[in-house]
């Protein structure tokens, strides 16, 4: 016991400066892919490479020009898993980045689209972006403050979170148990996790919602009191990521109940679930009046 005292002692204090700092992820971290589409050419490898779908392709034939076609590109995070393999497999278009605080309040937000026309020789050439994902993105200094200050304006107390596992492979439970180590200690932040629905504000739920949890999930949601959010975490939670939907698997949170936030990751850091919970707050006002 002694020993432990003395380590603690001389450790001092481990606590993060999150937000007004946001820690470098470490060497060899995947994060956000990003396409270059100036150099992409459409060939399909790297949506061949995809596990989950999360890249894919879409002819378009076009009615003025028969011979033609395009192809629109399209980029979604949510279904994301951030393995690197579309890298692997078109290095010179695709990058991975080591950015990660990507929640959304609505899914299509999550989703980028590339326009691509054949030129007449067989190879298609990027037109224009349809669509970019629309990042949330308060800057790190904004984050814990505005957090801090929403939750005692709507709430006059702390926040209280239900976290459920409703199927996960527990990588987004083992990030969502380090937002109360003494690294993170999100409690700084007056936000608490809560055994119960009935005295939960939020629910922070992962997995792909088994066909065993669906009945389990629908009654956590109905014992949690009025106004309430979900936030659906991880790309499993999201889009039923690697599992999909199938005898066991309903393929996502929003398939059985209505979700305020999706956090991409597989599985999300610790700071992008709280640039999510943020998010998720900012719902939660819309409850309250004023």
């Amino acid at each position: 016991m002694l020993k432990f005292m003395q380590r603690f002692v001389s450790e001092g204090v481990v606590t993060n400066d999150f937000p007004s700092i946001v820690a470098e992820p470490p060497e060899g971290f995947l994060g956000k892919p990003v396409i270059d589409f100036e150099r992409c050419t459409a060939c399909d490898k790297c949506a061949e490479a995809c596990p989950t779908g999360a890249i894919s392709f879409n002819a378009v034939p076009q009615q003025d020009i028969p011979v033609k076609t395009e192809r629109i590109l399209s980029l979604n995070y949510g279904d994301c898993i951030f393995c690197g393999e579309c890298a692997v497999a078109c290095p010179n278009a695709i990058s991975m980045t080591k950015e990660f605080q990507l929640a959304a309040t609505k899914k299509e937000d999550l989703v980028t689209r590339a326009r691509y026309r054949d030129d007449g020789s067989g190879k298609f050439r990027f037109v224009e972006i349809e669509r970019h994902a629309q990042a949330n993105d308060p800057t790190a200094q904004e984050i814990g403050l505005r957090l801090k200050e929403k939750i005692h304006k709507l709430l006059g107390r702390s926040l209280h979170i239900r976290e459920v596992d409703a199927g996960s492979c527990n990588g987004c439970e083992v990030e969502i148990t380090s937002l109360n180590n003494p690294v993170h200690d999100i409690e700084r932040f007056g936000i608490h996790f809560v055994a119960s629905p009935r005295h939960a504000d939020m629910l922070l739920v992962t997995g792909p919602v088994t066909r065993n949890m669906e009945i389990a999930l629908k009654h956590t949601f109905d014992a949690t009191p009025d106004p309430k959010v979900v936030v659906a975490v991880g790309a499993c939670a999201i889009g039923g990521g690697v599992f999909g939907t199938s005898y066991a698997s309903c393929g996502g949170v929003d398939n059985i109940l209505p979700v305020d936030v999706f956090i991409p990751g597989c599985p999300p850091r610790p700071e992008a679930l709280l640039h999510g919970i943020l998010l998720a707050v900012g719902r939660l006002s819309q409850s309250y009046p004023g």
